[in-house]
Parts: C-alpha cells; sequence; structure tokens
C-alpha cells in the first residue's frame, strides 16, 4: 500500500529565516533555512463565543528553496506552503531525549501583497512571477 504525505499550510511567518550553509565536498554548499509558521482557525464555544486557536509549525526548507525564503520571507508575512512532514529525535547535551515534527517545504508562495511589492525589485522574484510568454521560440 502506498502512503500519503502532504502539508498543505496558509499562515503568517513567525519570524525571518534562521539560515545555515553547511559545506559540502566537492559541491556547492547545502543551505537550510528554518522559520517558525503561524496557522490561526476560528471556533464557536457552547456559548457562542468565537475563540481563536494558533497553531505553530516548525518549516524547514533545503537548498534552492532555501534561498527564496531567505531572500523573500519576513517576519508577518502571509504564505501559501506545501511540503511534508519528518519526526527526528536525538538526545541533547544533558542526556534528556529530545523530539520535533517538522514541515519540510516543497514549494511556497507569498500572498501577502505588501510584501509582494517590496520584493517587486528583485530580478529572481521577477523571473519568477512573470506570466507573460516569452515569444515565439525555434522549437
Amino acid at each position: 500500500m502506498i502512503g500519503v504525505n502532504k502539508v498543505i499550510l496558509v499562515g503568517n511567518v513567525g519570524k525571518n529565516p534562521d539560515v545555515v550553509t553547511f559545506p559540502s565536498e566537492g559541491a556547492a554548499p547545502v543551505k537550510k533555512a528554518s522559520f517558525p509558521l503561524a496557522t490561526t482557525e476560528y471556533r464557536r464555544t457552547r456559548e457562542s463565543e468565537r475563540v481563536e486557536i494558533t497553531e505553530w509549525h516548525n518549516v524547514v526548507c533545503w537548498r534552492g528553496l532555501a534561498d527564496v525564503a531567505e531572500r523573500i520571507l519576513t517576519k508577518g508575512a502571509q504564505i501559501y506552503l506545501e511540503g511534508r512532514l519528518q519526526s527526528r529525535s536525538w538526545e541533547d547535551k544533558e542526556g534528556n531525549k529530545r523530539h520535533v515534527t517538522e514541515v519540510v517545504a516543497d514549494n511556497l508562495l507569498l500572498l501577502s501583497k505588501r510584501q509582494q511589492d517590496e520584493v517587486k525589485g528583485n530580478p529572481l522574484i521577477d523571473i519568477l512571477n512573470d506570466s507573460e510568454p516569452l515569444g515565439d521560440l525555434p522549437f
């Protein structure tokens, strides 16, 4: 049987991404960007009070997507994110067993109009967002 591990989130970036570059022997260095993402939903109590529930997600981006996250994401930006869940565990310095579940991002899209306007001057972002056809191609 085939399993599916797919996450789709729409939320706000909790802080600017933390970026780490790992050296890679004989190849380009590998970049990792991580940041918290808040998703909020609203529910009604039995007394018809509206209650806000915020869930925090740890998001990790690798390689090229880490470059994009570093350039365009800022605290408060609203994004659409696709990825998968990944859990890992380790022992900390005091010998305590630690666990974390992260969303490993495959794709992200900036939804904040204000932030989209701020990155308009970036040539890479302009190319990615360009919806005009490239013209007559010879093939």
